[in-house]
């Protein structure tokens, strides 16, 4: 009879860092490139496993939006979106967390109805089913009763849902310090420490 031994699947070199993730970024044709740029760019790949897949319709929001393009950070490691071979395809190895910034309604309602058909769809599948952190970033409004009941499925099946709403208590002053609100929220439910927006201060007594 054959034996097999149960062994984690870790990259070299990340064996021993404390609070080590793989995170997966998924980018869509939604506008707000800006805010898987300031995500990217406050993961540091030296201290996590950063990968990145982008739609079809991304690469044409972010020449919009991004006049310079998308900065990866050296070590991040990117994916072609029809490649079944990224090792987040399978249940077998997935990500710690994948966070979907922006996310469209349209890539929303596919991954809340299990369609698989490129390896973004399916790493969202992947992460759900073996109950791993997804984390939806949308960027619409208004509402519709579609998009409520999209929602509703995902939340009862683990995701995160995160909209791009950003906070002004904190009176930013660019735009990047708006986005960077949001972001912030991002990286909290990620586990990873940052201090991109200031806190809402304790309550004197």
């Amino acid at each position: 009879m054959l034996k097999f031994q149960a062994v984690a699947i870790v990259q070299p070199g990340y064996e021993h860092r404390q609070n080590y993730l793989r995170i997966l970024v998924a980018i869509t044709g939604a506008s707000g490139a800006l805010y898987a740029q300031r995500l990217l760019d406050n993961l540091d790949p030296h201290e996590h496993e950063i990968h990145v897949v982008m739609s079809n319709y991304a690469h044409q929001v972010i020449a919009k939006e991004l006049p310079d393009g998308l900065r990866l950070p050296e070590g991040v490691k990117t994916h072609s979106l029809k490649s079944m071979n990224a090792p987040f395809a399978s249940g077998s190895n997935p990500p710690d967390a994948m966070v979907v910034i922006p996310c469209t309604m349209g890539t929303l309602g596919r991954i809340a109805h299990g369609y698989s058909e490129d390896v973004l769809l399916r790493a969202a599948d992947v992460v759900l089913k073996e109950k791993k952190k997804l984390i939806l970033v949308p960027r619409e409004t208004p509402l519709s009763l579609v998009h409520v009941k999209n929602f509703e499925l995902l939340l009862l099946a683990g995701a995160t849902i995160l909209p791009a709403n950003p906070i002004f208590y904190t009176n930013p002053k660019t735009i990047q310090e708006v986005v960077d609100t949001v972001v912030a929220r991002v990286l909290d439910h990620l586990g990873v420490p940052n201090q991109l927006a200031p806190r809402w201060a304790e309550e004197q007594e």
